[in-house]
């Protein structure tokens, strides 16, 4: 049994919050490099040239990438052979806490929904865990605005609607969002499970590598189908047009009731920000 203190864990949070805040992940870097290549339309041209230089800008001078740094989501996976000293819950929000105002970054979180008054330093965060095997601990910090969270959607598909039903509500949510995101976007996309599980499967999706592919060549096809899809659309960056609406979309699916076929579209803008740090 390994003993990891809560002190580290609060350490490494802390970093990571503002590490994810300033950096863009490279494969998200690149994506918008390569769209940019192949954009015909001169309007998007530009704006994804400004992007680029805003991406590159917020490296060099270590400043948030977007002035809403977000609401901390915190995954871990948490090996089962290794025990915290301390209150793991609690050193992820000190950790969470000390990055924002440690990082001067926007505090958005307030302690209550509808007496909205401002915790002050963006706590508590979302904390998504999971015991795996081993005796490491794995952190990833993903900072989600929420322009492009509150354009994601959930819906209870039934069994009936299959494939076609997934589609059509994947391209509904990209439509009604139009430019509300800041395009390009990145779509997460939760496929089965139950009404949590699908949001929460939609979420991680976010944190897969743009230039990865689905595992199953039935999956691969369709995340292939539904980006060219989304970027036929013509939305564009910004809204302006062009047909780089959508820098990467990938799907993660669950078993689910035979009577039930749930789908979470959780959108991002070209701002996907996660960093991940294992202890």
């Amino acid at each position: 049994m390994r003993e990891l203190q809560a002190s580290a864990i609060t350490e490494a949070v802390r970093a990571l919050c503002i590490e994810a805040n300033r950096n863009l992940p490279e494969d998200v870097a690149r994506a918008l490099r390569d769209c940019r290549a192949q954009e015909p339309f001169a309007p998007a041209q530009e704006m994804l040239d400004l992007l680029i230089r805003n991406e590159g800008i917020a490296r060099e001078t270590r400043m948030p990438i977007c002035q809403d740094t977000g609401m901390a989501v915190v995954f871990a996976e948490v090996g089962q052979e290794l025990h915290i000293a301390g209150d793991f819950e609690q050193a992820v929000h000190e950790g969470v806490r000390r990055g924002y105002v440690e990082g001067l970054l926007r505090k958005s979180v307030v302690g209550d929904p509808l007496r909205r008054v401002n915790t002050g330093d963006n706590t508590p965060a979302v904390l998504h865990t999971r015991l795996v095997p081993g005796d490491r601990l794995t952190l990833t910090v993903a900072p989600k605005g929420f322009g492009s969270e509150n354009m994601s959607r959930l819906r209870m598909l039934t069994p009936a609607q299959g494939v076609e039903g997934v589609k059509a509500f994947v391209l509904e949510t990209v439509k009604r969002a139009g430019a509300n995101p800041c395009p390009p976007m990145v779509l997460g996309v939760g496929i089965g499970g139950d009404f949590e599980q699908v949001a929460e499967l939609a979420k991680r999706a976010l944190m897969v590598p743009l230039d990865a592919h689905h595992p199953d060549p039935f999956y691969a096809a369709l995340e292939q189908e539904l980006l060219e899809a989304v970027n036929e659309t013509g939305i564009g960056p910004q809204g302006l047009g062009g047909r780089t609406t959508c820098l990467g979309l990938h799907i993660l699916q669950a078993p689910t009731h035979i009577a039930g076929l749930p789908v979470a579209v959780n959108v991002s803008c070209h701002v996907t920000r996660h960093a991940t740090a294992v202890l």
